[in-house]
């Protein structure tokens, strides 16, 4: 089943995003087309939206979801005429608020956003250049100032979680990948020795992380079946010895890896 889904709003779109996704997680046997219309602050942008929507419906013969964080009541409306199906997460959630507190609210573009101060913006832009200085080993003089090192084989989901720690928690996380060569004897590379305690080790079922591959390199040698066979067993067993904490990433996506990381105490959120 696919349908298309529209994160809507009249600023970045980020929290439409956040929200949205949440939700549609939980359908596993959906896929998602995801649009994001950023912006939408007035009647043209407001119509337009309508527009797409509309069209989205003609081609795929199904509702479009929108996820609406608009404030502007009459833009709500002009998005309410389309034929999609709406969730109007600030008319769902403000309202109640409002009956509750006894108060109006204030209805401000981007409020959500304002009480982010400079120093964790600063903090959290920080974290996110020093994830991608030190990403997939390419740099390993700046361990001593990481939070957290992850490490794991070849496409096990290293990158995307240092981001996300860095963007949502503003953690300083690097990551290294364990090769051929380092598992073949087990040993923990010489350089990662220092900063043992930082170390966090992702795993993966090897018919995921084959497939993953294939998508890069098809039909390879790094990509077959048996190849990423050896090198989960030689990882797993490379934390054992080691004593590596480590989680599988099979079915985990990077919000739940790093929930995990912080609930565990392998991380404390810097922001």
């Amino acid at each position: 089943m696919k349908r298309t889904a529209f994160f809507i709003s009249d600023g970045t779109g980020i929290t439409a995003e956040h929200l949205g996704n949440s939700l549609l997680a939980q359908f596993d046997n959906v896929t998602f087309e995801k649009v994001t219309l950023s912006y939408v602050n007035n009647i043209d942008s407001a119509r337009e939206a309508v527009h797409q929507i509309n069209r989205a419906y003609q081609t795929d013969g199904e509702r479009p979801l929108l996820f609406d964080t608009s404030v502007d009541r009459e833009i709500r409306e002009i998005l309410s005429s389309s034929k999609g199906f709406m969730i109007d997460i600030f008319g769902t959630f403000v309202s109640p608020l409002e009956r509750e507190l006894g108060l109006v609210s204030s209805y401000k573009v981007g409020q959500t956003h304002s009480i982010i101060d400079d120093n964790k913006y600063k903090i959290r832009m920080e974290s996110i250049q020093f994830a991608m200085d030190n990403d997939d080993g390419a740099r390993t003089r700046h361990y001593e100032s990481a939070d957290i090192i992850i490490v794991g084989v070849s496409r096990s989901g290293k990158t995307p979680t240092c981001i996300y720690l860095a963007m949502q928690l503003g953690i300083r996380a690097a990551n290294y990948p364990l090769t051929e060569e380092d598992l073949d004897d087990l040993v923990l590379p010489k350089l990662l020795k220092p900063y043992k305690k930082k170390l966090f080790g992702l795993t993966i079922e090897p018919e995921r992380l084959a497939n993953i591959r294939n998508e890069r390199k098809a039909n390879s040698r790094y990509a077959s079946l048996r190849q990423c066979e050896m090198e989960i067993r030689g990882v797993e067993a490379l934390y054992a010895r080691e004593n590596i904490p480590y989680l599988n990433s099979t079915h985990l996506s990077v919000e739940e890896i790093s929930t995990k990381l912080v609930a565990g105490g392998y991380i404390q959120r810097r922001t």
